[in-house]
């Protein structure tokens, strides 16, 4: 069914096709199950801008070589809860799953576990490794750099990642997740908007004049987008690359901007196993007090809806499964012609 430049695919048919095309370009059929389960996974939950739509992008990278698909990771060096991994420049998705189930293995052991994982790829969602780790029963905090994509605060010229940061908690059977980029819009977001041609609902960046505007194209085209916070969100950005290339021993974004790809990224894993702590049968409790109350607060407007981080995903997952999830037509037709 089409609908306003989309097509709704239902989630088993599109898993299936993205698994096809993985086999296709040879990979082994775990790997295959557990990339095409992710990217389904991400666009089931609206997130289409890292699920469907980077698809092609994710084929055109192991094509040129960018992703070795057959990489393994490999440990470098670990002290107590803390360790340091080699992607191998492997697909970012098997790394980032692998890297989460190890420092909740930490978790178990320590309270607290701490991987950094250098020489990495794109991990698509980042909030998918918070779902994973606080639906496990964990806190978890994560974050990557990325090549040089936004202006310091002040500047012209990009010279900071937008540096995804992703904060999970467990939350009843679900979690709350936080996943965010640096940017006030991340660029596959600005690029979808673009698609559609629609324009952007706040200001999220500049246009070649240096004047702030909610057209998504005037902005990738200037690689001028706004850091969340202004001046505090390029702060942040700054201090997540630095920490990130500290934590791993890898590459920094000065120096992945000057690759020929988006490649070779510097990630951490941090997870909490709150069971530990000396509060943590009242923690449920707490939480639910701080929804309940977060709840309370009264909308501005009569269309607006107060929801906590990730609820969104979860209506969007509900509403994607029934009735199909919409891809632009376009894109669609480009993921097919891979098969």
């Amino acid at each position: 069914m089409q609908q306003n430049g989309t097509t709704n695919i239902m989630a088993d048919t599109m898993k299936a096709v993205f698994k096809s095309i993985l086999l296709k370009h040879g990979f082994e059929n775990d790997k295959a199950e557990t990339c095409a389960a992710i990217f389904t996974a991400n666009s089931v939950d609206g997130i289409y801008t890292h699920g469907v739509n980077r698809f092609p992008r994710f084929i055109e990278y192991i094509q040129k070589g960018y992703v070795d698909k057959d990489a393994i990771l490999s440990l470098q060096n670990k002290c107590g809860g803390i360790q340091q991994w080699n992607g191998n420049m492997g697909p970012g998705i098997l790394n980032a799953i692998h890297a989460t189930g190890i420092a909740t293995a930490l978790a178990n052991e320590f309270g607290i576990g701490c991987v950094a994982l250098s020489n990495t790829n794109h991990w698509m969602r980042g909030g998918t490794y918070g779902w994973q780790a606080a639906k496990a029963g964990y806190v978890f905090i994560g974050w990557t750099n990325t090549t040089a994509l936004m202006p310091a605060w002040g500047a012209k010229d990009a010279r900071l990642g937008n540096n995804p940061l992703v904060i999970a908690i467990p939350y009843k059977d679900e979690a709350i997740v936080l996943d965010m980029a640096m940017s006030q819009y991340s660029f596959g977001a600005m690029e979808q908007s673009a698609i559609k041609q629609e324009s952007l609902s706040v200001f999220g960046g500049f246009d070649t004049a240096g004047e702030l505007t909610k057209d998504p194209s005037a902005i990738i085209q200037s690689k001028r987008p706004l850091p969340i916070g202004y001046w505090k969100g390029a702060g942040l950005s700054l201090l997540l690359d630095l920490l990130a290339a500290i934590l791993s021993g890898g590459l920094a974004t000065h120096q992945i901007k000057n690759k020929k790809a988006e490649a070779g990224l510097s990630q951490v894993f941090i997870a909490i196993d709150i069971s530990k702590l000396g509060n943590s049968s009242a923690i449920a409790g707490i939480i639910e007090n701080i929804i309940n109350d977060y709840k309370q607060s009264v909308p501005a407007g009569e269309k607006d809806t107060i929801t906590w981080p990730g609820e969104r995903v979860l209506a969007a997952r509900e509403k994607n499964l029934a009735n199909g999830i919409p891809v632009v037509t376009g894109i669609w037709q480009q993921i097919l012609q891979l098969q």
